[in-house]
C-alpha cells in the first residue's frame, strides 16, 4: 500500500458485474474491503478476500468513504445514505439517472462537506489520456471533427438494462462513457441530436440497438458518438478519430496497436463486457487510487462530480431530442428528472 492509503477501509456496495474489478483494485491498492449487497456478497467476498457485512448502516459506521457499484437506477438513493452519515462516496457511472438527481446530490455532499466523485474510467485509459494531453498541448491545432464509438454485447437480453427507467438505456449506460470525453476533449457542448434504431417503446430498450449522438461545442468542434449494443458475442470495441487544424488522433481497440483489450472472467456470456488493458497497470485501479488520494485530501482528480452530472444531463438531453426529433440546445435545456 502507498503511503498516502495506508489504513484504508473501503466499503464496497454492490456484488455485480463491475463490482469485481473494483474489488480487485481496491486489494491490489492494500486496502481493507467490506462488502454490502443484497445478493453475491458472499461469492464475491470469498474471491477476492472481503469482508461481508450484514446491512448499509454497518458498513456506513465501519468505513472511511465508499465505493457504489450498484444497479445505476439506486445510486442516488444510496449516496445520498452514504452523505447522510457523513462519508465520502465513489460512484460507478451514471452519477445517478438524471442531472437534477445528480445536482441534488453535489448540493447534499457539498452542504454535509463531502467529496463525491463518478468513477468514469475512460478518463484513465491510456490512449484516451494521451489524446487529452496531446489536444491541450496544441499538437492537432484547434479541434474540428471528433468521432467516438463503443460496442459491446447487450446487456439488455436479461436483467436490469432493458428497463431504460433503470438503465437510462444504450445512451445512459454505455454512450454515457464518450459523451464525457467528446466534452473533456472538444469542450463545452451547446447543441445536441440524437437518433436511436430501432426506438424505445413503452420505456423498453430493443436487445439490439444502435444510437448516435451529435454534439456541438462551444469551440465550434462538431463531435459525433456511437454507441451500440449487439447481439450475443459482440465484441467489445471502442476507438476514436479527433481531428484538428493541423492533425489527426486516431485509436481503435481491435487496431494492431500493441494495446489489447480483453474480457473479464464470465463475461463473454453476455454480461455486460468490462475491457482490461493487457499492458500496463489497469485503468480501474489507476482510477481508483488516485480517486482515493483526492478523497483523503490530496490533488484534485482529473473527473468531479460535476463532471458526472454533465455527462448525465448530455445524455438526458439526447433522450429528449429522439423524442422531439430536434437539436436541443443546452442553454436552454432544463432536466426534467423523469428517466423513461
Amino acid at each position: 500500500m502507498s503511503e498516502e492509503l495506508a489504513g484504508l477501509t473501503v466499503g464496497l456496495i454492490g456484488a455485480g458485474n463491475i463490482s469485481r474489478i473494483h474489488a480487485e483494485s481496491w486489494k491490489a491498492v492494500g486496502a481493507r474491503v467490506l462488502v454490502y449487497s443484497l445478493e453475491g456478497a458472499e461469492e464475491l467476498a470469498q474471491r477476492y478476500g472481503l469482508e461481508v457485512v450484514a446491512s448499509l448502516d454497518e458498513l456506513l459506521a465501519a468505513v472511511e468513504f465508499v465505493d457504489i457499484v450498484t444497479p445505476s437506477a439506486t445510486h442516488k438513493e444510496i449516496t445520498l445514505a452514504a452523505i447522510k452519515a457523513g462519508k465520502n462516496v465513489i460512484c460507478e457511472k451514471p452519477l445517478t439517472l438524471t442531472a437534477a438527481d445528480s445536482h441534488e446530490v453535489i448540493d447534499a455532499a457539498a452542504a454535509a462537506g463531502v467529496r463525491l466523485y463518478p468513477a468514469h474510467v475512460v478518463r484513465w485509459f491510456p490512449a484516451y489520456k494521451a489524446a487529452y494531453d496531446a489536444i491541450q498541448a496544441g499538437r492537432i491545432g484547434e479541434v474540428a471533427v471528433a468521432r467516438f464509438y463503443r460496442q459491446a454485447s447487450s446487456p439488455a437480453g436479461a436483467g436490469w438494462y432493458r428497463d431504460v427507467a433503470r438503465s437510462g438505456g444504450v445512451i445512459m449506460d454505455l454512450m454515457v462513457h464518450d459523451l464525457d470525453q467528446a466534452r473533456w476533449l472538444c469542450g463545452e457542448v451547446t447543441t445536441v441530436y440524437a437518433v436511436q434504431n430501432p426506438p424505445t417503446v413503452d420505456g423498453v430498450s430493443p436487445v439490439n440497438v444502435a444510437a448516435h449522438v451529435t454534439l456541438t461545442h462551444e469551440s465550434g468542434a462538431i463531435s459525433h458518438c456511437r454507441a451500440t449494443w449487439g447481439a450475443t458475442g459482440t465484441t467489445f470495441q471502442t476507438g476514436f478519430s479527433v481531428a484538428g487544424s493541423s492533425g489527426v488522433l486516431k485509436f481503435k481497440s481491435d487496431g494492431d496497436t500493441g494495446y489489447k483489450e480483453e474480457l473479464q472472467d464470465g463475461a463473454a456470456a453476455g454480461d455486460l463486457l468490462i475491457p482490461e488493458s493487457a499492458l500496463g497497470e489497469s485503468p480501474y485501479l489507476t482510477q481508483l487510487r488516485e480517486l482515493a488520494i483526492g478523497l483523503r485530501g490530496g490533488p484534485e482528480p482529473r473527473v468531479l462530480a460535476s463532471d458526472g452530472a454533465t455527462a448525465v444531463y448530455l445524455a438526458e438531453a439526447a433522450r429528449a431530442s429522439m423524442e422531439s426529433g430536434q437539436p436541443i440546445d443546452m442553454k436552454t435545456f432544463v432536466s426534467t428528472g423523469v428517466v423513461a
